[in-house]
């Protein structure tokens, strides 16, 4: 399966993270913004149609980056965005998620897309916290912005399978976006979940986090191995593995280099063998 429905849109499996088009530590302005727009262009031009961004990340410079380069937006492209975190003078990542700064949010990241509606907007939870009344009152202020035609959809990120659960008591949901790659599995109970109720899962991090001094996913040694028999990169082997696990998962595999996009792209059409799988099942540290 090539595509899967997000909201109201059906997209490609493979889409784009914005997160790495800002500069270092996802703060202020990219160290090559010529390159930047090229990145974005490009994508649309090769037909991802799915683009993960953030209000904070920069802030506004994914953003502003976006709409200089794709503005006025193709009617297919869905633009997905998150909300529950700010920014500091630092750089510092702050939780921005009461529900009247989860609306404002909302209303920053249309103003600096310029757009009138974002296809879904994630509520990421910053406090690791369990469901409660704090918890329905922010799904109260997502819903709200989607029945005011703010978003398309409702998403979740960074929870676990309880808040999956008691959030669909509540209201659909469009996505739900958790890290998961090969070293870190964490999150296939929230997968599963979401697999089996049609809601697309969208793994963050999906090559490793860029926040580490080692990769434990592109410096495993079985991934390298593989990739240099199938003569692949270990990018390219990595994102197949992920996309192997179930057919609603969507990467959004974030890059500021052409040459990174186009080979994460490739990544759709690599047939991994059985016993790729099964050496790529037991990689994990």
């Amino acid at each position: 399966m090539r595509r899967y429905q997000l909201g109201r849109f059906s997209v490609s499996r493979i889409g784009l993270g914005a997160m790495q088009l800002p500069g270092p530590g996802v703060f202020g302005p990219p160290r090559d913004r010529g390159e930047a727009l090229a990145v974005l262009r490009r994508a649309v031009d090769l037909g991802v149609d799915h683009i993960d961004t953030a209000q904070y990340y920069g802030p506004d410079v994914a953003n502003e980056l976006i709409r200089e380069a794709l503005y006025p937006y193709p009617s297919t492209l869905a633009l997905v965005s998150k909300v529950g975190a700010r920014r500091d003078g630092s750089g510092g990542w702050l939780a921005y998620d009461e529900p009247d700064q989860l609306r404002r949010g909302i209303e920053d990241n249309l103003r600096s897309l310029g757009a009138g509606q974002l296809a879904a907007v994630n509520l990421r939870i910053m406090d690791g916290a369990k469901p409660g009344q704090r918890f329905d009152d922010q799904l109260a202020a997502m819903i709200q912005a989607r029945g005011e035609g703010l978003i398309g959809g409702v998403g979740l990120s960074n929870i676990t399978r309880e808040h999956l659960l008691h959030a669909l008591e509540h209201t659909s949901l469009a996505c739900v976006q958790n890290p998961l790659n090969l070293a870190d599995r964490a999150s296939m109970p929230v997968l599963t979940e979401c697999n089996s109720r049609g809601i697309a899962f969208v793994p963050f991090f999906p090559l490793g986090s860029g926040f580490t001094r080692a990769n434990p996913v592109l410096g495993n040694e079985q991934v390298i191995r593989i990739a240099g028999r199938l003569g692949r990169t270990p990018a390219q082997v990595a994102l197949a593995w992920i996309l192997g696990l179930a057919p609603n998962v969507l990467v959004i595999p974030g890059t500021s280099s052409v040459r990174h996009l186009e080979e994460n792209l490739a990544a759709a059409d690599i047939p991994l063998d059985q016993d790729a799988q099964q050496q790529l099942a037991a990689a994990a540290p």
